[in-house]
């Protein structure tokens, strides 16, 4: 079989290919154009052998995993051969297993005379098909003739062992269920363009090895967190996702507007603030984990568009959430099946709770060699960097520093913890230090992977906050406005309280041993083609 790459990145194959290897068509080009016209060839041919060739409902199907466990059913007899004239024959080996019933996608086939091979997938797992002209019947060995790789098919038949000890399901039934238009990339090559995976997601799952695998265990995960909360006694809300201000951190958001109310509207950038007003409203513990928005750049850790966990508890503080985090965690880890030491991109990560923690200064001592508290020293060490430090509070400057120096040495997990309170405006401060926020971040291998707070619950130095970074923002759009609801909201009383917010595609990346974000979201945003 002669084989050329696409622009794309995908194996191609030439028309004259034989069954059993295929690619993407490219629309528009010969190749593509000529694969396609085959296929609704054969998709004429099925609806003239009377058979809607979209299927319909196929009762009774097995996982293809449960098929592959009833091998042990099966029950084999050898009979020896009669000796005539002297000469031994072959002895007869017979086999019995139970009837199974599968459906699933032709991802390899091969033809043999009056027999068809096919390799059938389903999101459990794959199993090799036998179909035999005699055995199936003129009906359906007509249909097994329209087969391509991609389409989906259903099969009786009995559960056998081949001669070569390949675990098969001689079919003596089949049902079509849809056909496949589009050729599916070639067996040996997949598909490779990153930019071409995310977009075709829907290939990408069936035909990338470990795809589908890693979207199943970030389920496992979400699944994992939310029975982890219910165990603690939170119960799970859904707040607004349309916000008239954005609130709850200082990022950019996306920007519509609602013809009806005559309002201006942003895409929510946090769940925080209305989950505190349901703290105020006597909900002691609770949490969302929704999307949040943030109009900004795409790289290996960020996405506009992002599932973020964000949980609230009554009488907590921020040391609450350290445990809350670390529960959080190996409950995941435990529920996908894995150890609490996981390797991620060649390296090994120890998710061993307590987790270590250290302060931030301590941090900024280790790795900058600066006094922290030397403001000239830490300027002169910013102006070496290239940060831009005129018209900024020193401890924009420090946290600019903290982010250029020390975060890509944390390889932990570890709890950073003390920052600066000017830079956290909806934390308690310490009490036996007011410059000081309680406040942790988690960080593993240089990622932000959780951050939380002893919430701030005193409305009047809230609001004083708030203006204070409204006025050092001077009206940036990611704090342009105060939220005065907010403040009418803590006015009424918010229980002292511990607040957490997690990155879940951060949590999946980690947990599934990935390194870029993409690869745990299902539909990354992108360019239009």
């Amino acid at each position: 079989m002669s084989k050329e790459k696409n622009k794309n990145g995908v194996g191609q194959l030439n028309v004259s290919d034989q069954v059993g290897v295929e690619s993407v068509g490219v629309v528009g080009t010969g190749t593509g154009v000529a694969l396609e016209a085959a296929r609704r060839e054969k998709l004429r041919k099925i609806e003239e052998l009377g058979i809607d060739p979209w299927g319909g409902r196929f009762d009774g199907h097995q996982a293809i995993s449960s098929i592959r466990e009833l091998s042990d059913q099966i029950i084999t007899e050898t009979i020896p051969a009669p000796v005539e004239s002297g000469v031994s024959a072959q002895p007869q080996v017979h086999q019995k297993g139970p009837k199974v019933r599968a459906a699933g996608r032709v991802i390899l086939q091969r033809k043999k005379g009056k027999l068809i091979f096919l390799d059938l997938w389903d999101w459990s797992g794959k199993i090799q098909v036998l179909i035999g002209a005699n055995q199936v019947g003129e009906r359906n060995w007509e249909l097994a003739q329209c087969f391509d790789l991609g389409d989906i098919i259903g099969v009786d038949g009995e559960l056998m062992v081949t001669r070569a000890g390949e675990l098969s399901i001689a079919a003596s039934d089949l049902t079509f269920l849809s056909k496949s238009i589009e050729t599916p990339p070639a067996k040996f090559h997949g598909l490779t363009d990153p930019d071409l995976r995310s977009r075709m997601r829907y290939v990408d799952l069936v035909y990338t090895d470990g795809v589908l695998e890693r979207m199943l265990r970030r389920a496992k995960i979400v699944q994992s967190v939310r029975a982890t909360l219910s165990g603690e006694g939170f119960v799970e809300v859904e707040g607004p996702t349309l916000h008239t201000i954005a609130g709850g951190a200082a990022a950019r958001p996306f920007s519509t507007y609602h013809n009806a109310l005559n309002i201006p509207l942003v895409l929510r950038i946090a769940l925080e603030l209305h989950l505190k007003r349901l703290l105020v409203g006597g909900m002691e513990r609770v949490y969302e984990l929704g999307r949040v928005y943030r109009n900004e750049g795409i790289d290996q850790k960020h996405n506009p568009e992002f599932t973020m966990l964000e949980a609230y508890q009554a009488y907590g503080d921020c040391r609450s959430m350290m445990d809350l985090s670390e529960k959080i965690i190996v409950d995941a880890l435990r529920a996908t099946g894995q150890e609490l030491v996981v390797e991620w991109n060649g390296r090994r990560i120890d998710f061993t709770p307590p987790f270590e923690r250290r302060t931030y200064d301590s941090l900024i001592e280790e790795y900058v060699k600066v006094d922290p508290s030397d403001c000239a020293a830490m300027i002169e060490c910013a102006k070496s960097l290239g940060i831009e430090v005129a018209g900024k509070h020193f401890d924009l400057i420090k946290n600019e520093i903290f982010e250029v120096k020390v975060e890509d040495n944390l390889t932990g997990p570890i709890f950073v913890t003390d920052y600066p309170a000017s830079i956290c405006p909806l934390t308690k401060r310490k009490r036996d230090n007011l410059d000081i926020a309680d406040r942790f971040e988690l960080f593993v291998q240089g990622v932000e992977l959780a951050n939380a707070y002893t919430e701030l619950n005193d409305p009047d130095l809230q609001e004083k906050l708030f203006s204070e970074q409204l006025d050092g923002q001077k009206a940036d759009e990611t704090m342009a406005k105060m939220d005065k609801d907010f403040i009418r909201a803590l006015r009424h009383g918010m229980p002292p309280a511990g607040g957490l917010g997690v990155g879940i595609d951060r949590l999946c990346m980690f947990l599934t041993n990935t390194t870029a974000i993409r690869e745990v979201i299902l539909f990354p945003l992108q360019r239009p083609e």
